[in-house]
């Protein structure tokens, strides 16, 4: 073979395999944005940093089950009781942040800063907030045995019997106890807190006499209302819930600006793709636009809110330092 055939044959050759590592150089270039795009390709994990049966359990169970529809995979809620939320929200602070950990991120995780010196996590800094998803008012509650209709009524009924009222809570820390504790100081009065891991054995203990009395999130106690096994007595929202038209809020009872708007969203561990968070806030809204999910909301006394990442955030902000100025002028202390 003469020399050119051979450098023409060679060159060729050549050819071809540059043209080979081109082929392979953009399929690998392709490979991670079909990935990307495939996200989510396998189930993920919520947690929950309260126990089954607690207003943030029930309401975040209807909420994963219409995301999950949305999402297309399943989301798996995890709950992680204890220490006021503390021990859940330590977990997802924690989680690998791959987009597949999801945390149930709600007014607790900006209480809690103010109410123990050091923390395992910062509650601003550890999350990659998502959106906002519900709102909704605490509600004052009385066993039936107890001789009080009004805030009036029950306030002179637990002044005439200090430290005999005994009130249930999901927690040291967790709204129904700060709640109850600020209403407690506002007005002088003097009670027993008895915290629950699970927010259903304090419905139950409150019914049957044990406990006497509670500030629970609404979804929670909203049907022992209905069924007149609970007597309502105020709601903390600024205007009186829409599913209980008759019963006054704390404001209009006579206790000037007492109002606590429970709420909760969705947050990821810092870290998270900002991709995978676009991704997973679509989900949300369009779950939150689905008519039966509004119609679940509203029928466990929640109101649907989505928001953008940005305004989740600075809401989240705002609610940190609210509740900082809250505690600060209070005599609520972790016990």
């Amino acid at each position: 073979m003469r020399f050119s055939q051979r450098f023409a044959n060679k060159f060729h050759f050549t050819r071809i395999a540059a043209a080979a590592c081109l082929c392979l150089a953009a399929v690998n270039a392709i490979t991670p944005a079909l990935a990307a795009e495939q996200y989510p390709n396998k189930p993920a994990r919520l947690i929950l940093p309260f126990g089954a049966g607690a207003s943030t359990d029930i309401i975040g169970r209807i909420f994963a089950q219409r995301f999950t529809e949305m999402w297309g995979q399943q989301l798996i809620v995890d709950n992680r009781p204890g220490a006021g939320g503390i021990l859940g929200t330590e977990m997802a602070a924690r989680a690998t942040p791959d987009g597949y950990t999801l945390f149930t991120y709600g007014i607790n995780q900006t209480i809690t800063p103010h109410l123990y010196k050091k923390l395992p996590y910062d509650v601003i800094r550890d999350f990659m907030p998502v959106s906002l998803y519900a709102t909704m008012p605490n509600i004052l509650c009385v066993n039936l045995g107890i001789p009080a209709t009004t805030v009036g009524e029950f306030i002179k009924h637990a002044k005439a019997n200090p430290g005999k009222l005994r009130y249930a809570s999901s927690g040291i820390g967790a709204t129904p106890h700060l709640t109850m504790a600020l209403f407690a100081t506002i007005n002088g009065l003097d009670m027993i807190h008895v915290p629950y891991k699970v927010a259903s054995q304090g419905y139950t203990d409150t019914i049957a006499g044990e406990i006497q009395t509670f500030f629970y999130n609404l979804p929670g106690p909203l049907p022992f209302v209905k069924a007149g096994r609970l007597r309502a007595i105020a709601v903390t929202s600024a205007k009186r819930a829409e599913q209980l038209p008759n019963v006054p809020t704390v404001i209009e009872s006579g206790v000037p600006d007492f109002e606590v708007t429970v709420w909760q969203g969705y947050a990821m561990p810092k870290g998270t793709s900002p991709a995978h968070v676009k991704s997973v806030h679509a989900a949300m809204m369009k779950a939150l636009a689905v008519p039966d999910l509004k119609t679940r909301f509203f029928e466990n006394g929640v109101a649907a809110a989505p928001q953008t990442p940005e305004e989740f955030g600075n809401f989240i902000r705002k609610e940190h330092a609210r509740w900082g100025k809250t505690i600060a002028i209070s005599s609520v202390k972790v016990e």
